[in-house]
């Protein structure tokens, strides 16, 4: 009965873990949940390892969707916090990319809209002389 067990667990490099970390940051920042995602993560930390078990725990019904080798490297890397606050500060900073984008494009609309108003009340209160 005195059986060797052998844990099966798919490597990661640092590389992989980095570029996994980019990628959820990236999707999680698109769609503009940052400020939800980091408040999530945030709040999961202190339990860090229990969230990476239950990520194991939901396997069965995370690989119809996703690719299995992924998912588990994701459950691992969860595994570390310092992998996780490493998710946490680059989605702070591309969700401060991001709208650092959207306030310029904003302000040039308003930039716009102010000088077609200003050409509108000049052409209507034009003064003959």
């Amino acid at each position: 009965m005195n059986k060797e067990y052998l844990e099966i667990r798919p490597e990661t490099s640092e590389s992989e873990i980095n570029e996994m970390i980019e990628k959820v940051a990236k999707f999680i920042a698109e769609r503009h949940l940052a400020p939800a995602g980091i408040m999530f993560f945030e709040s999961i930390r202190p339990l860090h390892g229990i969230g990476s078990q239950a990520l194991f725990m939901i396997l069965p019904i995370a690989e119809i969707i996703f690719d299995s080798r992924k998912y588990q490297q994701f459950a691992i890397m969860m595994e570390d916090e310092k992998n996780l606050k490493k998710l946490i500060s680059r989605m702070d900073e591309l969700d401060e990319e991001y709208n650092r984008e959207r306030r310029k494009e904003n302000r040039l609309k308003r930039q716009h809209r102010k000088a077609k108003r200003k050409a509108f009340f000049r052409k209507i209160f034009k003064t003959k002389k």
